[in-house]
């Protein structure tokens, strides 16, 4: 089995924080998006993983160590590709062209998901859907009463369906899908000014491959800021319930509350603080004199005297404010 992760898209949505380190490489309770989703795939894939493809951007030597070792750390052999234009997501697969042959995972690097399944492998394909109230911002799919795939919809201007496609795909034949992939690029087909998967799917169909649907408990989305927030405060939950400790012995916590789900990196430093819930603090960040809740702080980042809550914070980011000796009447408004 062979997973396959198009990661090359800039993460505008994401900026600031992806100025210095692509999306997928933001952490989710410690680990990068892209680390949480290979080893979240892997879990389900039911069979050995051999290879994760990853297709970039130009990030730069480290990025792409850091993107060997997530392949190595599930027993798999790291590659990385380039795409170089935004010009679509069939176009992004086929950079890995390499990596397309035999049994394959597509996923893409800004979803993550809660599963409690092991992937059928004897289906030609099956596309993982999620149930959404408003579809028009997704790829959906229509099901016949077989619950079998009957069409792909990219972006529907009208309702077709509310099942949208989460962004995880799975291929019995990769080599099939390369040569789909590729008629796309050869004759120019394009939608919405980009070559499309949906596009090689509909014409995988049309030519007798059969899709199935596959469900996941719950769809946890990376494409902005307040998602990415949210998505680490449902991922910690499911961290606690899966009874994982969440605190390194290495990190000092003193005259502090910690109220779970939190997780404390390596070598942090919490003092005279209340963090909590649904905080995720990377390695050797220090917090003091703080209230800290519902959000991201990276590593190395310090936050002092502050109360922070629904943030993202980066890495060696400093947030802090004047402790005040106050004298404050009623009715009066003090703002730091």
């Amino acid at each position: 089995m062979r997973i396959i992760v198009p990661m090359a898209g800039m993460g505008k949505r994401m900026r600031p924080h992806t100025l210095t380190v692509p999306k997928p490489l933001i952490p989710i309770a410690g680990k990068p998006i892209v680390q949480r989703l290979v080893e979240d795939i892997a879990k389900v894939c039911g069979e050995p993983v051999t290879e994760v493809a990853f297709i970039i951007g130009r990030f730069g030597a480290e990025v792409e160590k850091s993107l060997v070792k997530i392949a190595e750390s599930v027993g798999a052999e790291g590659t990385i590709h380039y795409q170089d234009e935004p010009l679509g997501t069939a176009h992004a697969i086929l950079c890995a062209q390499s990596a397309l042959k035999g049994p394959v995972v597509v996923a893409f690097a800004d979803t993550l998901f809660k599963a409690d399944f092991t992937l059928d492998s004897s289906v030609p394909g099956t596309i993982w859907v999620q149930k959404v109230e408003d579809p028009k911002p997704f790829g959906v799919v229509k099901l016949n009463e077989q619950g079998q795939i009957t069409d792909f919809v990219e972006k529907p201007e009208t309702f077709v369906s509310d099942l949208a496609i989460i962004g995880i795909y799975y291929f019995q034949d990769g080599e099939y899908l390369r040569q789909e992939l590729q008629y796309l690029l050869d004759n120019d087909i394009k939608d919405k000014g980009e070559f499309q998967l949906t596009n090689a799917l509909e014409n995988m169909k049309n030519k007798g491959t059969t899709f199935v649907p596959g469900r996941v408990t719950e769809w946890l989305d990376c494409g902005n800021k307040d998602a990415t927030v949210y998505t680490n405060q449902r991922y910690l939950e499911y961290l606690l319930e899966r009874g994982e400790n969440l605190v390194a012995e290495s990190a000092k916590v003193t005259n502090s509350v910690l109220i779970p789900p939190v997780y404390i990196g390596e070598g942090a430093i919490i003092t005279d603080s209340v963090v909590g819930p649904h905080v995720s603090v990377g390695d050797k960040s220090n917090i003091r004199g703080s209230v800290v809740s519902n959000s991201i702080v990276q590593q190395s980042a310090t936050v002092a005297h502050a109360n922070v809550t629904s943030s993202m914070i980066g890495n060696f980011a400093t947030v802090a404010s004047t402790p005040n000796d106050l004298s404050l009447g009623d009715y009066n408004t003090l703002k730091v």
